[in-house]
């Protein structure tokens, strides 16, 4: 305790030194919680986007629609199942806030002389806009409604066609008894997602409509997209449900976004794996610093050290008054760290500033990102950061001690 009491108290010899030393080590400290933070909020927000745009966090679907998506492969097989039976399983799950049934087919729609490819997607209206954000809200006109032959495009299919609200498209499919589908629908909405690929291809009418276009019996969907409270419980909800469902003439497949999704589950993965060479690289840096200031101290003080050693101190306990005195910066530091740092996370948490002014929105993995300072919460990480200020303060101790204990006190003391 001695020894701790006189390292506490040489900190208090150069007041100034001190603060700037802490200050590096509490800006080291800030650096690697608010970059890891915000790394993992641009994760959070990236898996977020991903899931709730369009898909949803579960998918339901025949066990052979995957990869190939055949419009013959729906739920049940070719007698189709019993829809409002599934919703009842899926809607008592605690852990699903939505369910929207789905059915897609490929084909043309055309305008004038302008004709493009797209994927047509068929739609429960009032269950898709609790589900998904992408038709909400729409750039221009209203949702369609049900038997009117009307649809949606994305406002990229819109440009290329050159149809405005009001206008009549041709709708060309593949029927699933063979025949050659076509039919007139009315443009009744624009919407806009932000990615490219969506707002060139899809057109989205109601689920009955695309039923009777494609020839496919009301009791046939593809999928039923299942959102839940949270993204990462996706796995273990698609296993709960999968296990409750009725059973169906053909095998049904209930899969989480990570199995949907799986590049965008390893980018999470590298992003966790990055953050120990963060504080790594960080507190690399900052330990030089802090060594030289220790070096700077024990050096001033090596006649005080001298006079230890002449009235019988040993080295060891010359080498714990310098340890405890990093012991005590790290103290130091980690409180001023603290006190910098929990402020502006919780702030960047709860009302994270937007950065649209300088960047604009991005792309990545198939998921739209809006550039903001949106941090997530992660104690643990704090824990392991605070561990690491004071293994940077130790560290960058033990040369100072090493060299404090091996001062010669005659010869020291002798050049007064």
């Amino acid at each position: 305790m001695t020894w701790s009491r006189i390292g506490w108290r040489n900190l208090g010899r150069n007041r100034k030194r001190t603060v700037l030393t802490a200050l590096g080590l509490a800006v080291a400290f800030f650096a690697v919680v608010f970059i890891v933070g915000w790394s993992q909020g641009l994760m959070v927000e990236m898996v977020e986007s991903a899931t709730s745009l369009v898909n949803g966090q579960i998918e339901i679907h025949d066990a052979e629609y995957r990869p190939d998506r055949s419009m013959y492969d729906t739920i049940g097989g070719r007698e189709g199942t019993d829809i409002d039976a599934l919703f009842r399983v899926i809607d008592a799950d605690p852990a699903v806030t939505a369910a929207a049934p789905r059915v897609y087919a490929g084909g043309l729609v055309s305008s004038g002389s302008a004709t493009s490819a797209g994927m047509f997607m068929g739609i429960d209206p009032v269950r898709e806009l609790t589900l998904s954000r992408f038709l909400d809200p729409l750039v221009r006109g209203r949702m369609p409604a049900p038997g009117r032959n009307e649809l949606l495009v994305g406002e990229e299919m819109a440009r290329q066609l050159s149809v405005a609200l009001g206008d009549e498209v041709v709708v060309v499919a593949s029927g699933a008894d063979g025949s050659m589908a076509n039919d007139l629908f009315t443009l009744v909405g624009i919407f806009r997602t932000g990615l490219v690929e969506l707002d060139t291809t899809f057109a989205v009418m109601p689920l009955g409509d695309l039923q009777a276009l494609v020839v496919l019996a009301p009791e046939r969907i593809h999928e039923i997209a299942v959102a839940t409270t949270d993204p990462w419980i996706a796995d273990a909800t698609a296993e709960r449900l999968g296990a409750a469902l009725p059973p169906t003439e053909r095998a049904v497949e209930v899969v989480g976004w990570p199995t949907l999704n799986p590049a965008m589950v390893e980018y999470v993965a590298l992003g966790d794996s990055m953050y120990f060479i963060i504080i790594i690289v960080v507190f690399s840096i900052a330990i030089f610093g802090v060594a030289n200031t220790m070096v700077m101290a024990t050096y001033e003080r090596r006649r005080e050290f001298a006079v230890m050693l002449a009235l019988g101190a040993t080295p060891g306990s010359v080498r714990a008054v310098v340890l405890y005195e990093a012991m005590a910066l790290g103290v130091i530091s980690l409180a001023i760290g603290a006190t910098i740092t929990l402020p502006l996370m919780v702030w960047f948490h709860n009302a994270p500033p937007d950065m649209s002014w300088a960047v604009a929105d991005v792309t990545l993995m198939g998921a739209l990102l809006s550039p903001s300072l949106r941090v997530e919460y992660d104690p643990q990480f704090w824990l392991v950061a605070a561990l690491a200020l004071f293994a940077t303060a130790l560290l960058a101790s033990l040369l100072p001690a090493w060299r404090a204990a091996r001062v010669p006190p005659a010869d020291t003391l002798s050049a007064l």
